[in-house]
C-alpha cells in the first residue's frame, strides 16, 4: 500500500525510537516555538532527547521508578517531553483531558492510581486542593510553568537541570532502563460517548506498530513541519502529531487555537496538519463564501471542470490563490475523529490540496485505515494499515456490518475490566462497534456507530452520521442531529427527525430571514429539498432549532444519548 519502499527506521519501542531517530536526524529541527512577536525558539532533535533523558533521571530519583504518572495541559513541547520521560524508563503515563470538571479529574487520578502529575499553570489551584483532601495516591505535582522549585510543587524545568547533574555525574538509571514492550505502559480512557469511561491499557508494540504502518504508507518526511491542534491528550494526536513528528525527524509547531489555524499555517508555512471535520467544513464553507462575494465563484467552477482530471500539482499551480490561503506548502491534511462530508473532501481535492480521511480509536492506538495521496476514494477512510486485517462481520445484503480488526495495534485489555475486554477482543479480533463495508479494492467506508443506527418499522437502517453530513451542507447550518422518534400510538413507528444549530448572521444574509418564523422556513425548504434527493423512508419529518452548540466530546463526537435527554 501507499509508500510501502520508503525508507524508515525499524523499532522495537519507543525508547529505541528516539535513540535510532534521535542520531539520524539529531541537527534538524523538532520543535519551533514562538516566544513573542516575530522571536521563535528553535529545540533540535538532540536537544529534545537530552530533555528527556534528564527529566526522566530527575523521576527516578524522586522514586517513581515504575509509578504511574499523569500529563494534563494544552499541546505544548513540555507535554510531550513530559510523556516520554514517563514512558521510555520511569514508569505508566497516563495523559488526561485538559478540559476535565474537578470531579471527573479528581475521579480519574483515582482511578488511575497516579503518585505524580505533570501539569501546565492554570491546573495548579486544582491540584493542590487535590492533594490537601488525600485524593488517591497523588503525592507530587510538577509545573510546566515554574522555573524553580515552590511551594512543594517541583519545577520541570528545574527538574531537567537537577536531571543533567545527575548524568554528569555517572547515573544511568534511565538511560540503561530495560523497556518490555509488551508490558501496559500507557493508560488511556476512552471519551465515554455513550457511557462511563473505560481504561485503555496500551504497551509500546502497540504504538509502534502504528508508527511504522504510518511510516510505511504516508509521505512524511523530516523536512515536514507539522501543527498540532488537536487535543494531545488524545490517541490520535499523540501517535500521529507528536510521537509520529518526532520518529520522521519532523519540525512540530503549536495552534494557538481554533481562530488562529489558518494564521498558524502561514506562520510556520505548515506542510501537513490533523483537525476534525468540522474544521475543514467550517474551512471550506469560509473559502466559498468569499468567493462568491468577491464575485469568483462562477469561474473558480469552471476551472475545477476544466481541471478535475489534471494533476494535483497542477491543481496547486491553478488554485495558488486558494492554496495561499493556507501558507502555500500544504503537503497533506488529515481529517479524523468523525465523517468527513464528501463535498468538502472533494473540494479541497478539487483545488490540489490532499485531504485524506484517517480512521481509529483509542484501543486501536489509534489509526486503522487511512487515505493517502496515491490511494483514496472520496468517502472512505482508506485501506487498512500494513499490518492491520480488516473484515466485515455479520453483514447484511448492502455489505454492510460491523467492522473487526486484527494486528498489533490492538490494545492489550481494558484495564481491571475482563468483562468488557473478552466482549470486545474475539479470537483476536476486536470489535470496533461501527458499521462498514469494505469494496472489492479493500476501501472502507464507515457507516455510523452500530448503538447510533435507528432502525425502522420496515426493517431499514437509517445512519444518522450519514444524513447529518448532508444537512450540515446547508448554509447557515453549524452542525446537526439525527435522530429517530416514536409514534405516540405505536412505538414501533419511528419517525427521523433533525435538530439543527444555525448561524443567524449566516441565515439573515444568505436568505434574508432574521424571524424565527423565516429561519424555520428557509431551513425547512433546505431540509425539504434533501428529503427529495432520498427514498422516502429516510425523510426527515421533523426539525427543532437551536442555537446552542450539541453535546460533544473533546474530539468532537456527538454524545448522542445525552443530546436525545436535552430533547426529550
Amino acid at each position: 500500500m501507499g509508500n510501502s519502499t520508503k525508507d524508515f527506521i525499524e523499532i522495537l519501542d519507543l525508547k529505541d525510537m528516539l535513540k535510532k531517530s534521535g542520531i539520524k536526524y539529531a541537527d534538524r529541527p523538532a520543535f519551533k516555538i514562538r516566544v513573542s512577536e516575530n522571536k521563535y525558539k528553535i529545540f533540535t532533535h538532540k536537544e529534545v532527547r537530552q530533555m528527556i533523558d534528564a527529566l526522566g533521571t530527575a523521576l527516578i530519583s524522586l522514586n517513581l521508578k515504575g509509578k504511574r504518572i499523569a500529563v494534563i495541559g494544552e499541546n505544548r513541547y513540555e507535554w510531550e517531553i513530559a510523556y516520554l520521560s514517563i514512558v521510555c524508563g520511569t514508569g505508566i503515563v497516563v495523559p488526561l483531558d485538559k478540559s476535565l470538571p474537578d470531579n471527573e479529574l479528581k475521579r480519574l487520578i483515582e482511578r488511575s492510581e497516579v503518585e505524580a502529575i505533570f501539569f501546565s499553570g492554570k491546573y495548579e489551584d486544582r491540584l493542590r486542593k487535590l492533594v490537601l483532601e488525600g485524593t488517591g495516591k497523588l503525592k507530587h505535582l510538577i509545573s510546566m510553568d515554574t522555573k524553580t522549585h515552590n511551594g512543594g510543587i517541583y519545577s520541570q524545568s528545574e527538574l531537567i537541570e537537577i536531571g543533567n547533574v545527575l548524568l554528569k555525574n555517572g547515573n544511568r538509571e534511565f538511560l540503561d532502563a530495560k523497556i518490555n514492550p509488551e508490558e501496559m505502559n500507557i493508560i488511556l480512557f476512552t471519551s465515554g460517548t455513550t457511557s462511563e469511561s473505560k481504561v485503555v491499557a496500551l504497551c509500546h508494540r502497540n504504538l509502534c506498530s502504528n508508527l511504522l504502518d504510518l511510516a510505511k504508507v504516508l509521505d512524511i518526511d523530516c523536512n515536514d513541519r507539522i501543527l498540532s491542534f488537536l487535543p494531545i491528550h488524545h490517541v490520535f494526536e499523540c501517535t500521529v502529531g507528536f510521537l509520529f513528528s518526532l520518529y520522521r525527524g519532523c519540525q512540530t509547531s503549536f495552534c494557538d487555537g481554533i481562530k488562529y489555524i489558518q494564521e498558524n499555517l502561514n506562520e510556520y508555512k505548515i506542510t501537513f496538519a490533523s483537525f476534525v471535520p468540522a474544521i475543514y467544513e467550517n474551512l471550506y464553507k469560509n473559502i466559498i463564501r468569499k468567493l462568491e462575494k468577491e464575485g469568483r465563484l462562477d469561474d473558480i467552477r469552471k476551472l475545477e471542470e476544466k481541471y478535475k482530471d489534471a494533476s494535483m500539482e497542477k491543481k496547486r499551480e491553478v488554485f495558488k490563490g486558494i492554496n495561499n490561503l493556507f501558507g502555500g506548502q500544504i503537503k497533506l491534511l488529515i481529517s479524523g475523529a468523525a465523517a468527513l462530508a464528501p463535498s468538502v473532501e472533494l473540494g479541497f481535492r478539487k483545488w490540489g490540496i490532499n485531504l485524506c480521511q484517517g480512521y481509529g480509536l483509542t484501543e486501536t492506538s489509534p489509526v486503522i485505515g487511512v487515505e493517502t495521496n496515491n490511494e483514496f476514494r472520496v468517502g472512505s477512510i482508506g485501506k487498512a494499515l500494513p499490518s492491520v486485517k480488516a473484515r466485515i462481520e455479520d453483514a447484511n445484503k448492502e455489505g454492510v456490518g460491523e467492522l473487526v480488526v486484527k494486528g498489533p495495534n490492538i490494545m492489550l485489555e481494558y484495564y481491571n475490566n475482563e468483562e468488557a475486554t473478552k466482549e470486545a477482543i474475539v479470537d483476536g479480533w476486536f470489535h470496533t462497534g461501527d458499521l462498514a463495508k469494505i469494496d472489492e479494492d479493500g476501501y472502507i467506508f464507515i457507516m455510523g456507530r452500530k448503538k447510533s443506527v435507528i432502525v425502522l418499522k420496515n426493517g431499514k437502517n437509517i445512519f444518522p452520521e450519514e444524513m447529518e453530513n448532508l444537512v450540515n451542507r446547508i448554509e447557515g447550518v453549524k452542525e446537526s442531529f439525527i435522530f429517530g422518534k416514536s409514534n405516540k400510538k405505536d412505538k414501533d413507528d419511528i419517525k427521523i427527525y433533525v435538530k439543527i444549530v444555525f448561524d443567524r448572521e449566516i441565515l439573515k444574509s444568505a436568505y434574508k430571514a432574521e424571524s424565527e418564523k423565516e429561519i424555520y422556513e428557509a431551513l425547512n425548504k433546505r431540509v425539504k429539498e434533501i428529503n427529495g434527493t432520498m427514498p422516502a423512508y429516510k425523510a426527515i419529518r421533523g426539525i427543532i432549532l437551536s442555537e446552542e452548540p450539541l453535546i460533544k466530546t473533546t474530539t468532537n463526537k456527538i454524545k448522542r444519548q445525552e443530546e436525545i435527554k436535552t430533547i426529550e
